[in-house]
Protein backbone atom coordinates (compact mmCIF):
# COMPACT_ATOMS: atom_id res chain seq x y z
CA UNK A 1 0.00 0.00 0.00
CA UNK A 2 1.50 3.76 -0.91
CA UNK A 3 2.15 5.89 1.55
CA UNK A 4 -1.12 7.80 0.50
CA UNK A 5 -4.05 8.08 3.28
CA UNK A 6 -6.65 5.98 0.88
CA UNK A 7 -10.41 7.24 1.10
CA UNK A 8 -12.99 4.92 3.04
CA UNK A 9 -15.87 3.95 0.18
CA UNK A 10 -18.13 4.88 2.55
CA UNK A 11 -17.16 8.63 2.72
CA UNK A 12 -16.80 8.78 -0.80
CA UNK A 13 -20.35 7.91 -1.29
CA UNK A 14 -21.55 10.20 1.63
CA UNK A 15 -19.15 13.27 -0.09
CA UNK A 16 -21.08 11.95 -3.51
CA UNK A 17 -24.45 11.97 -2.09
CA UNK A 18 -24.00 15.84 -0.46
CA UNK A 19 -23.07 17.11 -3.74
CA UNK A 20 -26.04 15.44 -5.53
CA UNK A 21 -28.14 16.55 -2.41
CA UNK A 22 -26.74 20.42 -2.53
CA UNK A 23 -27.63 20.39 -6.50
CA UNK A 24 -31.32 18.67 -5.75
CA UNK A 25 -31.84 22.32 -3.13
CA UNK A 26 -30.39 24.32 -5.43
CA UNK A 27 -33.12 22.79 -8.05
CA UNK A 28 -35.78 22.69 -5.44
CA UNK A 29 -35.10 26.41 -4.04
CA UNK A 30 -35.92 27.60 -7.66
CA UNK A 31 -39.17 25.32 -7.80
CA UNK A 32 -40.46 27.01 -4.33
CA UNK A 33 -39.35 30.56 -5.70
CA UNK A 34 -41.02 30.29 -9.17
CA UNK A 35 -44.10 28.69 -7.07
CA UNK A 36 -44.45 31.25 -4.91
CA UNK A 37 -43.24 34.85 -6.71
CA UNK A 38 -45.67 34.70 -8.98
CA UNK A 39 -48.67 33.68 -6.87
CA UNK A 40 -49.75 37.07 -5.10
CA UNK A 41 -52.57 35.95 -3.97
CA UNK A 42 -50.71 32.44 -2.09
CA UNK A 43 -48.56 35.25 -1.11
CA UNK A 44 -50.59 37.55 0.58
CA UNK A 45 -52.64 34.52 2.85
CA UNK A 46 -49.49 32.83 4.05
CA UNK A 47 -48.36 36.62 5.18
CA UNK A 48 -52.10 37.20 7.13
CA UNK A 49 -51.87 33.73 8.33
CA UNK A 50 -48.20 34.42 9.88
CA UNK A 51 -49.01 37.62 11.19
CA UNK A 52 -52.20 36.79 12.90
CA UNK A 53 -50.98 34.01 14.63
CA UNK A 54 -48.08 35.82 15.32
CA UNK A 55 -50.03 38.80 17.25
CA UNK A 56 -52.47 35.87 18.40
CA UNK A 57 -49.56 34.60 20.48
CA UNK A 58 -49.77 37.40 22.42
CA UNK A 59 -52.65 37.35 23.51
CA UNK A 60 -53.47 37.28 27.69
CA UNK A 61 -56.17 37.33 29.85
CA UNK A 62 -55.36 39.86 32.41
CA UNK A 63 -57.47 40.25 35.45
CA UNK A 64 -60.13 39.10 33.45
CA UNK A 65 -59.87 40.94 30.83
CA UNK A 66 -58.33 40.11 27.45
CA UNK A 67 -55.52 42.00 26.35
CA UNK A 68 -51.89 42.10 24.30
CA UNK A 69 -48.86 42.08 25.59
CA UNK A 70 -47.70 45.80 24.98
CA UNK A 71 -43.97 44.60 25.16
CA UNK A 72 -44.76 41.87 22.53
CA UNK A 73 -41.87 41.78 19.79
CA UNK A 74 -44.53 41.62 17.19
CA UNK A 75 -46.03 44.89 17.97
CA UNK A 76 -42.89 46.89 17.16
CA UNK A 77 -43.64 46.00 13.08
CA UNK A 78 -46.95 48.24 13.83
CA UNK A 79 -45.81 51.85 14.84
CA UNK A 80 -44.85 54.83 13.30
CA UNK A 81 -48.08 54.68 10.88
CA UNK A 82 -48.41 57.53 8.69
CA UNK A 83 -51.18 58.81 10.08
CA UNK A 84 -51.85 61.72 6.72
CA UNK A 85 -52.07 60.33 3.72
CA UNK A 86 -52.39 63.92 2.12
CA UNK A 87 -48.60 64.70 3.77
CA UNK A 88 -47.10 62.40 1.13
CA UNK A 89 -48.23 63.98 -1.43
CA UNK A 90 -50.39 60.80 -2.82
CA UNK A 91 -54.39 62.35 -3.08
CA UNK A 92 -55.44 62.85 -6.43
CA UNK A 93 -57.60 66.08 -6.90
CA UNK A 94 -60.18 64.09 -6.91
CA UNK A 95 -59.65 63.30 -3.18
CA UNK A 96 -59.09 59.47 -3.59
CA UNK A 97 -55.61 57.67 -2.69
CA UNK A 98 -53.70 56.88 -5.39
CA UNK A 99 -52.67 53.26 -6.57
CA UNK A 100 -49.27 54.04 -4.87
CA UNK A 101 -50.39 53.71 -1.09
CA UNK A 102 -47.69 54.91 1.63
CA UNK A 103 -45.74 51.56 3.52
CA UNK A 104 -47.50 50.95 6.61
CA UNK A 105 -48.76 48.50 8.40
CA UNK A 106 -52.27 48.42 10.72
CA UNK A 107 -53.60 45.93 13.25
CA UNK A 108 -56.76 45.88 14.98
CA UNK A 109 -58.32 43.65 17.29
CA UNK A 110 -61.60 43.09 19.19
CA UNK A 111 -63.63 40.35 20.89
CA UNK A 112 -66.47 38.98 18.96
CA UNK A 113 -68.71 41.45 21.05
CA UNK A 114 -66.48 43.90 19.10
CA UNK A 115 -64.78 45.79 22.51
CA UNK A 116 -61.59 46.68 21.12
CA UNK A 117 -58.34 44.57 22.41
CA UNK A 118 -55.98 46.71 20.41
CA UNK A 119 -55.91 48.68 16.97
CA UNK A 120 -53.06 51.03 15.68
CA UNK A 121 -55.42 52.43 12.93
CA UNK A 122 -58.40 55.00 12.66
CA UNK A 123 -60.00 55.64 9.33
CA UNK A 124 -57.38 53.13 7.81
CA UNK A 125 -59.25 50.28 9.72
CA UNK A 126 -62.60 51.10 8.14
CA UNK A 127 -60.75 51.33 4.17
CA UNK A 128 -58.88 48.27 4.77
CA UNK A 129 -61.15 45.88 7.41
CA UNK A 130 -64.66 44.59 7.47
CA UNK A 131 -66.95 46.88 9.27
CA UNK A 132 -67.35 46.07 12.86
CA UNK A 133 -71.18 45.54 12.42
CA UNK A 134 -70.33 42.74 9.98
CA UNK A 135 -70.31 39.12 11.40
CA UNK A 136 -66.74 38.37 11.01
CA UNK A 137 -65.90 34.81 9.33
CA UNK A 138 -62.94 32.90 10.49
CA UNK A 139 -60.91 33.55 7.66
CA UNK A 140 -60.56 36.16 5.43
CA UNK A 141 -58.51 38.22 2.93
CA UNK A 142 -58.07 40.55 -0.36
CA UNK A 143 -55.66 42.35 -2.18
CA UNK A 144 -55.32 46.03 -1.76
CA UNK A 145 -53.25 46.47 -4.63
CA UNK A 146 -51.89 44.05 -7.88
CA UNK A 147 -48.18 43.86 -7.69
CA UNK A 148 -45.26 43.93 -5.22
CA UNK A 149 -44.67 45.46 -2.82
CA UNK A 150 -47.34 43.06 -1.54
CA UNK A 151 -50.58 44.87 -0.50
CA UNK A 152 -52.85 42.93 1.27
CA UNK A 153 -54.88 42.93 4.03
CA UNK A 154 -57.04 40.01 5.60
CA UNK A 155 -57.93 38.12 9.33
CA UNK A 156 -58.78 35.51 11.17
CA UNK A 157 -60.77 34.50 14.05
CA UNK A 158 -59.30 32.77 17.56
CA UNK A 159 -60.30 30.93 20.40
CA UNK A 160 -58.02 32.32 23.56
CA UNK A 161 -58.91 31.01 26.59
CA UNK A 162 -62.24 30.87 25.58
CA UNK A 163 -63.42 33.61 23.90
CA UNK A 164 -63.41 34.45 20.22
CA UNK A 165 -61.24 37.16 19.36
CA UNK A 166 -60.82 38.41 15.68
CA UNK A 167 -57.24 39.51 14.53
CA UNK A 168 -57.11 41.43 11.53
CA UNK A 169 -53.79 43.01 9.67
CA UNK A 170 -53.18 45.48 6.86
CA UNK A 171 -50.03 45.89 5.10
CA UNK A 172 -49.03 48.25 2.48
CA UNK A 173 -46.02 47.75 0.24
CA UNK A 174 -44.41 45.23 2.33
CA UNK A 175 -42.60 48.23 4.81
CA UNK A 176 -41.30 45.41 6.73
CA UNK A 177 -40.15 43.03 4.25
CA UNK A 178 -42.47 40.70 4.68
CA UNK A 179 -41.97 38.64 1.80
CA UNK A 180 -38.52 37.73 1.86
CA UNK A 181 -39.42 36.52 5.67
CA UNK A 182 -42.44 34.33 3.51
CA UNK A 183 -39.96 32.81 0.80
CA UNK A 184 -37.19 31.92 3.95
CA UNK A 185 -39.90 30.50 5.89
CA UNK A 186 -41.25 28.12 2.90
CA UNK A 187 -37.80 27.33 1.83
CA UNK A 188 -37.26 26.44 5.15
CA UNK A 189 -40.46 24.36 5.91
CA UNK A 190 -40.71 22.65 2.54
CA UNK A 191 -37.07 22.32 1.59
CA UNK A 192 -34.74 22.42 4.41
CA UNK A 193 -36.38 20.54 6.85
CA UNK A 194 -37.48 17.41 5.13
CA UNK A 195 -34.23 17.10 2.93
CA UNK A 196 -31.76 17.74 5.85
CA UNK A 197 -33.57 14.66 7.46
CA UNK A 198 -33.72 13.25 4.33
CA UNK A 199 -29.92 13.56 3.72
CA UNK A 200 -28.75 12.70 7.20
CA UNK A 201 -31.30 9.27 6.81
CA UNK A 202 -30.07 8.59 3.40
CA UNK A 203 -26.57 9.17 4.15
CA UNK A 204 -26.78 6.94 7.32
CA UNK A 205 -28.37 4.05 5.42
CA UNK A 206 -25.30 4.63 2.87
CA UNK A 207 -22.84 4.46 5.47
CA UNK A 208 -24.49 1.16 7.38
CA UNK A 209 -25.14 -0.54 4.14
CA UNK A 210 -22.22 0.04 2.29
CA UNK A 211 -19.92 -1.20 5.63
CA UNK A 212 -21.74 -4.13 6.32
CA UNK A 213 -21.83 -5.29 2.82
CA UNK A 214 -17.91 -4.74 2.64
CA UNK A 215 -17.22 -6.29 6.54
CA UNK A 216 -16.73 -9.90 4.22
CA UNK A 217 -14.51 -8.02 1.93
CA UNK A 218 -12.29 -6.82 5.28
CA UNK A 219 -12.11 -10.42 6.47
CA UNK A 220 -11.56 -11.70 3.17
CA UNK A 221 -8.77 -9.73 3.02
CA UNK A 222 -7.18 -10.46 6.32
CA UNK A 223 -7.50 -13.64 5.39
CA UNK A 224 -5.34 -13.55 2.28
CA UNK A 225 -2.92 -11.73 4.07
CA UNK A 226 -2.16 -14.39 6.34
CA UNK A 227 -2.37 -17.09 3.32
CA UNK A 228 1.10 -19.06 2.39
CA UNK A 229 1.87 -19.03 -1.19
CA UNK A 230 3.74 -22.27 -0.89
CA UNK A 231 0.70 -23.62 0.38
CA UNK A 232 -2.66 -21.23 -0.12
CA UNK A 233 -5.60 -22.13 1.24
CA UNK A 234 -8.63 -20.86 -0.84
CA UNK A 235 -10.51 -17.51 0.43
CA UNK A 236 -13.93 -18.25 2.10
CA UNK A 237 -17.11 -17.02 -0.23
CA UNK A 238 -19.24 -15.66 2.53
CA UNK A 239 -22.99 -15.97 1.28
CA UNK A 240 -23.29 -12.06 2.93
CA UNK A 241 -21.23 -11.49 0.26
CA UNK A 242 -22.33 -8.96 -3.05
CA UNK A 243 -22.22 -11.13 -6.40
CA UNK A 244 -19.35 -8.39 -7.40
CA UNK A 245 -16.82 -9.07 -4.58
CA UNK A 246 -17.88 -13.02 -4.44
CA UNK A 247 -16.25 -12.98 -8.18
CA UNK A 248 -13.51 -11.19 -7.03
CA UNK A 249 -12.35 -13.48 -4.40
CA UNK A 250 -13.15 -15.75 -6.86
CA UNK A 251 -10.15 -14.47 -8.94
CA UNK A 252 -8.21 -14.33 -5.91
CA UNK A 253 -8.38 -17.81 -5.23
CA UNK A 254 -7.43 -18.27 -8.55
CA UNK A 255 -4.47 -16.43 -8.34
CA UNK A 256 -3.16 -17.98 -5.72
CA UNK A 257 -3.69 -21.44 -7.13
CA UNK A 258 -1.59 -20.63 -10.18
CA UNK A 259 0.63 -19.16 -7.62
CA UNK A 260 0.91 -22.30 -5.73
CA UNK A 261 2.35 -24.01 -8.94
CA UNK A 262 4.43 -21.02 -10.27
CA UNK A 263 6.37 -22.04 -6.57
CA UNK A 264 6.33 -25.66 -7.20
CA UNK A 265 7.51 -25.58 -10.62
CA UNK A 266 10.42 -23.14 -9.21
CA UNK A 267 11.20 -25.92 -6.75
CA UNK A 268 11.87 -28.25 -9.32
CA UNK A 269 13.48 -25.95 -11.45
CA UNK A 270 15.77 -25.67 -8.35
CA UNK A 271 16.73 -28.51 -7.64
CA UNK A 272 16.99 -29.36 -11.37
CA UNK A 273 19.92 -26.56 -11.55
CA UNK A 274 21.82 -27.91 -8.28
CA UNK A 275 21.67 -31.29 -10.07
CA UNK A 276 22.48 -30.33 -14.30
CA UNK A 277 24.83 -27.49 -13.68
CA UNK A 278 27.18 -29.14 -10.79
CA UNK A 279 27.74 -32.17 -11.65
CA UNK A 280 29.70 -30.58 -15.56
CA UNK A 281 31.37 -27.88 -13.28
CA UNK A 282 32.66 -30.97 -11.58
CA UNK A 283 33.84 -33.03 -14.52
CA UNK A 284 35.42 -29.73 -15.67
CA UNK A 285 37.54 -28.90 -12.57
CA UNK A 286 38.47 -32.46 -12.53
CA UNK A 287 39.89 -32.40 -16.14
CA UNK A 288 41.54 -28.58 -15.69
CA UNK A 289 43.39 -30.06 -12.55
CA UNK A 290 45.09 -32.60 -14.52
CA UNK A 291 46.66 -29.38 -17.23
CA UNK A 292 50.09 -28.29 -15.73
CA UNK A 293 49.40 -24.58 -17.32
CA UNK A 294 48.74 -21.13 -15.86
CA UNK A 295 45.92 -20.25 -17.86
CA UNK A 296 44.26 -23.78 -16.95
CA UNK A 297 44.59 -22.45 -12.91
CA UNK A 298 42.98 -18.60 -14.00
CA UNK A 299 40.35 -20.94 -15.26
CA UNK A 300 40.28 -23.56 -12.58
CA UNK A 301 39.26 -20.09 -10.68
CA UNK A 302 36.55 -18.62 -13.25
CA UNK A 303 35.09 -21.79 -12.51
CA UNK A 304 35.43 -21.63 -8.58
CA UNK A 305 33.74 -18.34 -8.86
CA UNK A 306 31.06 -19.61 -11.08
CA UNK A 307 30.07 -22.66 -8.75
CA UNK A 308 30.03 -20.52 -5.67
CA UNK A 309 27.31 -17.92 -7.87
CA UNK A 310 25.56 -21.02 -8.73
CA UNK A 311 25.21 -22.33 -5.19
CA UNK A 312 24.13 -18.82 -3.87
CA UNK A 313 21.32 -18.46 -6.92
CA UNK A 314 19.88 -21.97 -6.49
CA UNK A 315 20.03 -20.95 -2.89
CA UNK A 316 18.49 -17.77 -2.87
CA UNK A 317 15.71 -19.63 -5.58
CA UNK A 318 14.82 -22.31 -2.68
CA UNK A 319 14.74 -20.03 0.09
CA UNK A 320 11.10 -18.97 -1.80
CA UNK A 321 9.87 -23.09 -1.30
CA UNK A 322 10.69 -23.53 2.67
CA UNK A 323 8.45 -25.26 4.56
CA UNK A 324 7.18 -25.02 7.88
CA UNK A 325 7.97 -28.36 8.84
CA UNK A 326 11.82 -27.47 8.29
CA UNK A 327 12.01 -24.87 11.29
CA UNK A 328 12.79 -27.42 14.47
CA UNK A 329 14.06 -26.03 18.06
CA UNK A 330 17.94 -25.94 17.30
CA UNK A 331 20.50 -24.44 19.84
CA UNK A 332 21.64 -21.23 17.89
CA UNK A 333 24.92 -21.24 19.67
CA UNK A 334 26.19 -25.37 18.80
CA UNK A 335 24.90 -24.26 15.40
CA UNK A 336 27.34 -21.27 15.00
CA UNK A 337 30.40 -22.95 16.78
CA UNK A 338 30.31 -25.63 14.54
CA UNK A 339 30.16 -23.60 11.78
CA UNK A 340 33.04 -21.05 12.27
CA UNK A 341 35.24 -24.72 12.84
CA UNK A 342 34.15 -25.51 9.63
CA UNK A 343 35.09 -22.12 8.17
CA UNK A 344 38.30 -21.80 10.37
CA UNK A 345 40.73 -23.43 7.70
CA UNK A 346 39.65 -21.46 5.30
CA UNK A 347 40.36 -18.60 7.74
CA UNK A 348 43.25 -19.24 8.41
CA UNK A 349 44.05 -20.05 4.64
CA UNK A 350 43.96 -16.44 3.99
CA UNK A 351 45.98 -15.23 6.79
CA UNK A 352 43.02 -13.92 8.87
CA UNK A 353 41.64 -15.25 12.04
CA UNK A 354 38.12 -16.25 13.99
CA UNK A 355 36.53 -16.49 16.94
CA UNK A 356 33.40 -17.72 18.55
CA UNK A 357 31.84 -16.30 21.81
CA UNK A 358 28.67 -17.81 23.23
CA UNK A 359 27.31 -17.80 27.12
CA UNK A 360 25.63 -21.61 26.76
CA UNK A 361 22.86 -22.92 25.12
CA UNK A 362 20.10 -20.38 23.63
CA UNK A 363 17.30 -22.86 21.78
CA UNK A 364 15.71 -20.84 19.14
CA UNK A 365 12.80 -22.16 16.05
CA UNK A 366 14.94 -21.94 13.07
CA UNK A 367 15.99 -23.88 9.66
CA UNK A 368 19.31 -24.81 10.16
CA UNK A 369 20.66 -25.35 6.99
CA UNK A 370 19.78 -21.65 5.85
CA UNK A 371 21.21 -20.32 9.78
CA UNK A 372 23.89 -22.06 8.80
CA UNK A 373 23.92 -20.21 5.32
CA UNK A 374 23.34 -17.03 6.66
CA UNK A 375 27.02 -17.44 9.46
CA UNK A 376 28.70 -18.85 6.45
CA UNK A 377 27.84 -16.01 3.71
CA UNK A 378 29.02 -13.44 6.82
CA UNK A 379 32.51 -15.17 7.47
CA UNK A 380 32.91 -14.82 3.51
CA UNK A 381 31.98 -11.38 2.64
CA UNK A 382 34.32 -10.48 5.78
CA UNK A 383 36.92 -12.32 3.95
CA UNK A 384 36.32 -10.95 0.37
CA UNK A 385 35.58 -7.49 1.50
CA UNK A 386 37.67 -6.55 4.50
CA UNK A 387 41.13 -7.90 2.91
CA UNK A 388 44.04 -10.12 4.33
CA UNK A 389 44.61 -10.35 8.12
CA UNK A 390 41.00 -9.35 8.99
CA UNK A 391 39.85 -11.01 12.34
CA UNK A 392 36.65 -11.83 12.69
CA UNK A 393 33.87 -12.51 15.45
CA UNK A 394 31.09 -14.51 15.43
CA UNK A 395 28.89 -13.91 18.69
CA UNK A 396 25.61 -15.09 19.70
CA UNK A 397 23.97 -13.56 22.94
CA UNK A 398 21.21 -14.87 25.38
CA UNK A 399 18.43 -12.35 23.80
CA UNK A 400 18.68 -15.09 20.52
CA UNK A 401 20.97 -12.78 18.09
CA UNK A 402 24.01 -13.84 16.04
CA UNK A 403 26.39 -11.46 15.28
CA UNK A 404 29.35 -11.51 12.69
CA UNK A 405 31.63 -9.09 12.84
CA UNK A 406 35.31 -7.91 11.82
CA UNK A 407 38.07 -4.90 11.81
CA UNK A 408 38.38 -4.54 8.37
CA UNK A 409 38.17 -1.24 5.98
CA UNK A 410 34.43 -1.10 6.35
CA UNK A 411 31.92 0.87 3.94
CA UNK A 412 29.78 4.32 4.42
CA UNK A 413 26.69 2.74 5.64
CA UNK A 414 24.72 5.37 2.75
CA UNK A 415 26.53 2.92 0.24
CA UNK A 416 24.06 0.79 1.11
CA UNK A 417 21.02 1.00 -1.02
CA UNK A 418 17.66 -0.99 -0.95
CA UNK A 419 17.84 -4.81 0.13
CA UNK A 420 21.08 -5.43 2.51
CA UNK A 421 24.35 -5.94 1.12
CA UNK A 422 24.06 -3.69 -1.92
CA UNK A 423 26.65 -1.58 -1.70
CA UNK A 424 28.35 0.78 -4.78
CA UNK A 425 32.05 0.78 -3.64
CA UNK A 426 32.34 -2.76 -4.16
CA UNK A 427 29.85 -3.52 -6.81
CA UNK A 428 29.48 -7.53 -5.83
CA UNK A 429 28.76 -7.80 -2.07
CA UNK A 430 25.04 -7.83 -2.91
CA UNK A 431 24.00 -11.78 -3.41
CA UNK A 432 25.28 -13.40 0.05
CA UNK A 433 24.15 -10.22 1.86
CA UNK A 434 20.48 -10.66 0.04
CA UNK A 435 20.79 -14.27 0.83
CA UNK A 436 21.01 -13.52 4.58
CA UNK A 437 18.38 -10.72 4.22
CA UNK A 438 15.77 -13.59 2.82
CA UNK A 439 16.28 -15.92 5.34
CA UNK A 440 15.78 -12.79 7.87
CA UNK A 441 12.58 -12.45 6.69
CA UNK A 442 11.53 -16.13 6.76
CA UNK A 443 12.63 -16.09 10.34
CA UNK A 444 10.85 -12.97 11.19
CA UNK A 445 14.68 -11.60 12.43
CA UNK A 446 15.90 -8.34 12.60
CA UNK A 447 19.19 -8.11 10.07
CA UNK A 448 20.85 -4.85 10.59
CA UNK A 449 24.06 -3.52 9.89
CA UNK A 450 26.75 -1.38 11.28
CA UNK A 451 30.13 0.33 9.88
CA UNK A 452 31.93 2.82 8.91
CA UNK A 453 35.31 3.66 6.96
CA UNK A 454 38.43 2.37 8.89
CA UNK A 455 35.97 0.79 11.86
CA UNK A 456 34.85 -2.43 10.22
CA UNK A 457 31.18 -4.04 10.02
CA UNK A 458 29.00 -5.81 12.12
CA UNK A 459 25.74 -7.67 10.71
CA UNK A 460 23.69 -8.33 13.76
CA UNK A 461 21.15 -11.29 12.76
CA UNK A 462 18.34 -11.10 15.75
CA UNK A 463 15.58 -13.84 16.15
CA UNK A 464 12.14 -12.49 17.94
CA UNK A 465 11.26 -14.00 21.05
Amino acid sequence: MSGRRRKRLAGLVARRILIFAFLAMLLQVAQIFSRYWFDDQELGYILIERETEAIAASIHRVAGVLTIDPKAPVLSRYSGVVDEADDAGLIHDDGNLANHLPPATFVRIRTEEGRAVYSNCGEECEEHFLPPSEEAPDDWHRMIEPGKPLSVAGGRAFLIDGERVLVDVAVLHDPDDFLAAILTGEMIDHMLVPMGLMLALTIGASIFSISTALRPVSAAARAADAIDPRSPVPLAIDDAMPKEIAGFVEAINRLFARTAEMVKAQKVFSAAVAHEIRTPLAVLRLELDRINDPRARRAQADIERLSHILEQLTALARLDVVDDAAFVETDLADLAAGMVADMAPLVIDRGSTIAFEGGGAVKVELVPSLIQNVVRNLIENSLKHAGRGVDILVVVSEDGSLTVSDNGSGFVPCEVQGEFGRVKASGSLGLGLTIVERIAELHGAALSIRSAPGEGCSVRFAFAH
